[in-house]
């Protein structure tokens, strides 16, 4: 058996939780397809989701992991609920013309006498189908579909301290991974070369505790990409001069922390000092004001006002909710640190604040996952922000 991430008691009290927010929106059962989500209820860990899977959960008792038959053996080792609460669809629905698992998804859930009343479904998660979606609703013709996008987002929005002990270590990591980008990017380093490096570090660095795939990979923005935030690597090689901005991050049982910072190789040109300066100023203001009973917009219009006093000005978010995360994402898609979310702060919510200018033809990026504590915020991570100049 693989060690269960949390105690049993933090599974109930989720699941808890759960239930009184099913009962305020009159769910009679919720299906949960986001794979963090199944994640948080189960503890079921496997890369099984590229097949359809789900979590059932029932108005009473414990909740149902369902996936591919193959994967359900993964299932019993990980997962705290009991053996027959884990249940496999057959083979011969797996990417299949003339069937889908959803068919025989949808009937297990009816012969369980909950295919009626008010069923809730996750609609916006990844790798959940409009196919699946139709196939599910097909089967069960009885049933009332709610969609119940976000439900067990909010509330895993406000971590519990052994999810902040997990928190800590991934910002361990990721303080290693920059390190090691540190270290190894110089002139003449190919780009992959150097995401090696880092996923070495992301993995390895820590002696008692295994570091995760990070939901995103490593992000290195140099030369001409630098421009953009978003862009993967490849076999270019770094070159003297370049501002070279790092998107990081390390994970420990699937929880994140984001970190992002830059480096300059060679002397820094004045225009990059003079973006750094109000970046940084930007990061100071994020750190003050993010409290308890500050609103989400309070923390981004503290950065805004910063920025354009140096004459900058940025249209997106500067952050957002981050914790357990699966690919293809690491934010919770919660709280955004933009103008207009009027959600209220309160300590134990943990977001990444990521500073990003993207310039014509370069880029700075300096971030933190920041705790909020009972009164402010602690960024996770204890590393220098200013960038780091390697001649």
């Amino acid at each position: 058996m693989v060690p269960l991430p949390f105690s049993r008691d933090e599974y109930v009290s989720r699941l808890a939780k759960i239930r009184k927010e099913m009962s305020k929106r009159g769910l009679d059962l919720l299906i949960v397809n986001d794979v963090a989500n199944q994640h948080y209820i189960t503890a079921y860990d496997g890369w099984s989701f590229y097949t359809p899977q789900v979590v059932i959960v029932p108005p009473a008792g414990e909740p149902v992991w369902i996936g591919r038959a193959m994967d359900a053996a993964g299932g019993k080792l990980t997962v705290w609920m009991r053996p027959e609460n884990v249940v496999g669809f057959p083979e011969d629905h797996v990417q299949a013309s003339d069937r889908h698992p959803m068919d025989w998804i949808g009937r297990w859930i009816a012969e369980k006498g909950w295919g009626q009343g008010r069923i809730g479904v996750e609609l916006e998660a990844y790798y959940y189908s409009p196919k699946a979606h139709a196939r599910l609703t097909a089967a069960m013709p009885n049933a009332s579909f709610i969609d119940a996008d976000l439900l067990v987002n909010w509330i895993r929005a406000v971590k519990s301290p052994a999810e902040i002990a997990y928190l800590r270590r991934a910002a361990q990591l990721a303080e290693a991974a920059v390190k090691t980008a540190y270290r190894v990017i110089a002139p003449g380093i190919r780009e992959c070369d150097a995401v090696g490096a880092i996923q070495a570090a992301q993995y390895g660095a820590l002696a008692d505790h295994a570091g995760d795939i990070t939901a995103l990979p490593p992000t290195i923005l140099a030369g001409e990409n630098a421009s953009a935030p978003h862009l993967m690597w490849s076999e270019r090689k770094f070159a003297e001069g370049e501002t070279v901005a790092l998107e990081l991050a390390g994970a420990c049982r699937h929880y994140t922390a984001g970190l992002a910072r830059t480096m300059q190789l060679g002397a820094k040109p004045a225009k990059v000092a003079k973006v750094e300066a109000a970046v940084l100023e930007g990061m100071e203001a994020v750190l003050a004001t993010a409290a308890p009973g500050k609103l989400a917009h309070d923390v981004e219009a503290a950065w805004r006002g910063t920025i354009a006093r140096h004459g900058y000005k940025k249209e997106s978010r500067i952050g957002y909710s981050i914790g357990v995360a699966y690919p293809p994402d690491w934010g919770e898609h919660t709280i955004s640190l933009r103008q207009g979310d009027a959600t209220v702060l309160v300590p134990g919510q943990v977001l990444h604040a990521i500073l990003g200018m993207w310039m014509d033809g370069w880029g700075i990026e300096i971030s933190e996952t920041l705790l909020v504590t009972e009164d402010g915020c602690e960024p996770l991570a204890k590393m220098p922000r200013e960038i780091y100049v390697k001649n």
